[in-house]
Order: C-alpha cells, then structure tokens, then sequence
C-alpha cells in the first residue's frame, strides 16, 4: 500500500427513508475542520434513490463534492449492497479519512467495510484532530470504561476509518449558495448482491423527543431515589419548554426510557442549559453533556464530580428545590 496515493476526507452520508441524518451533517462540520488542515477536499458519500435534493443540501453543509450512487437496491440500507459500493468506491478512489457515524447503521457497516479493506476502524470516538508532523488522523475514545481517553492512530493503513456518535460535533450553517460537484452515478449492484431483501418497513410509534435536538435538558440521576422522581422534573422541563433525560443508572433501574440516557453509552447533547438532579458527575455521563453551554447542578454532596464542572452548583435535597424554582418559574409568568 502506497499511503501516498490515498488524499481527500471522506464522510458516510447516511439517509433513511430519503432523509439525511443529523450526524452526517455534523461530520461534514467535523470533516471541513480536519480537510483544511489536510488541505484536502471533503466529499459527502449518498447512497439510496431519488436523493438529488439531499445531494444538494450537502453541498450547503459544506461537501466541496458529493459521490451519490443511485439505484432502487440501495433506498433502504442493507449491509451487502452499501458495503460493495463503498468498498469499490473507496479501492478506485482512494480517500485518506473516512468518517461514519455510530448509529445502528455505521456500527453495522464501518466493521464490514474495515475489513474488506484490512485497515482499521476506531470506534465511538469523541474527538477527532490531525498530527500536522505525520498527517495521521488521531481518533481519541473512551477506554477501560471511559475510566481514560486513548488516542489513536491508523499509521499503516489507509483509509483511516472512524465512527463518531451523533450530537458529538456541530453541523455548519446551512448555505444554500454554495456550489460543488455532484458526481451521481448509477450503481453497479444487482439483487444477487442482496442476500436480504426488505419488503417492508413498518415503524413503531413512540413519543419520544430527541434530547439531541433539546435547548434544554432537566436530567435526573440515582439520587433521585426512584422513578417518582421524574415526575418532579416533568414539570420543571415543560415550564422551560425542554425534555427530561437520565443518568445510565436510571435506564438500568427501569425509571426512564434508554432513548433518555445521556452518557458514553446514552447520548451526547449540548443543550443551552442542562440541569442535573441527583447525578453525581461519573466520567461516563460528563463525556455525553459537558460541551452544553450552561450546567445547573443540584446535588447534596457538594464535593460530588458534577457540581466541580457547573456553572452553578446547588447544595440541598432536589425535591426541595426544583418545586421552589417551579414556583418561582410560574410567578414570572
């Protein structure tokens, strides 16, 4: 392998059902950092059918270009047909960085991709940045329980592949004036390439707001002693027009729905302001809520990991002062 021909960053445009996901916009955010510093272009990879909007929106988002492989075989995501096509994209190509996010579907797919091209994938990370002396991209991720963070660096082989979390960089400001290459193509698969062929998908109904997209974020921890708990902070997120979250420990106990969790294993979020009750600041929840721009921690150990990274701290029993700041909140009103 002759590292040397492989140049560009790349970034895994996932879409369902013909719409963008979030994370692939924030990659694009993450990837227009790292190509500057490369001095490289940032591609947009789109796969699926009828998707010549969604092409042009990554334009806007910042692609300098955009690979879009049309056929009816890939509007759905299926391990086999996505994973050829990139696989032989990738190989004619060549791109030095390759970026998925870590949904159910880039878990899926960066491993097998990865492998066909026996190179590496660091997975889950947290934090992407170039080494300006060798060029290598340094992926850092939690490690031994998110006990550490581990940098690390794909030297030997090309591409670099990285899965990253949703709501763990920011997406740019749209741009619908900006103009870039659309190189669309029709894609060599055929349903031979298919060993599983969708029929049908049926989504299952579930009000669950996506604490991703929350600007404010009431999030409740084991101290809240049990799931009536949430209820208290219910009612303080609906009067700040936000959402409930939790702590690993309360999906665990079955007090809130694992669509809810922040933390390493949960979610990342970066609300304008997150308000803490009863979590005690593990390194595991911080890595998914420190970058929000104001933390409200409310905690009856004052010595407690939160309360050391809040904007503002607050010592005492959260049933005693979230209702007080409920009736403070509704005498303004």
């Amino acid at each position: 392998m002759n590292i040397a021909d492989y140049k560009g960053v790349w970034v895994f445009a996932e879409q369902r059902d013909g719409e963008l996901q979030k994370v692939a916009l924030e990659l694009l955010g993450k990837g227009r950092d790292l190509a500057g510093k490369l001095g490289v272009e940032l591609t947009a990879v789109l796969l699926g059918s009828d998707m010549d909007n969604a092409a042009k929106e990554l334009v806007a988002y910042g692609a300098d270009k955009v690979i879009y492989a049309d056929s009816p075989l890939l509007r759905h995501y299926t391990t086999d047909a996505y994973a050829k096509v990139i696989c032989e994209l990738i190989n004619d190509r060549k791109p030095e960085v390759f970026l998925i996010g870590a949904t159910y579907i880039g878990r899926d797919l960066g491993p097998r991709i990865a492998a066909r091209l026996r190179t590496g994938l660091t997975a889950d990370c947290t934090g992407l940045d170039v080494d300006m002396e060798s060029k290598n991209l340094l992926m850092t991720r939690p490690a031994f329980g998110g006990n550490l963070m581990a940098t690390i660096e794909c030297a030997d082989h090309r591409p670099q592949m990285s899965t990253v979390r949703p709501g763990v960089f920011e997406k740019l400001g749209k741009d619908d004036s900006r103009t870039a290459d659309i190189d669309k193509f029709k894609a060599d698969v055929s349903s031979s390439d298919v060993k599983i062929k969708i029929d049908q998908v049926i989504k299952v109904a579930k009000n669950v707001m996506d604490i991703g997209e929350a600007d404010v974020i009431v999030s409740g921890g084991r101290g809240l002693g049990s799931q009536e708990g949430f209820k208290v902070l219910k009612e303080l997120a609906d009067l700040l027009g936000g959402t409930i979250a939790g702590s690993r420990a309360t999906v665990d106990n079955g007090w809130i729905d694992k669509a809810y969790q922040v933390g390493q294993t949960g979610k990342t979020v970066r609300p304008k302001m997150y308000i803490a009750c009863g979590i005690s600041g593990a390194i595991q929840h911080l890595a998914g809520m420190q970058d929000s721009d104001f933390i409200v921690a409310i905690n009856k150990d004052e010595s407690a990991a939160i309360m050391k990274v809040a904007d503002l701290a607050l010592v005492g029993d959260y049933r005693k002062i979230v209702p007080e700041m409920v009736s403070q909140i509704k005498a303004m009103k």
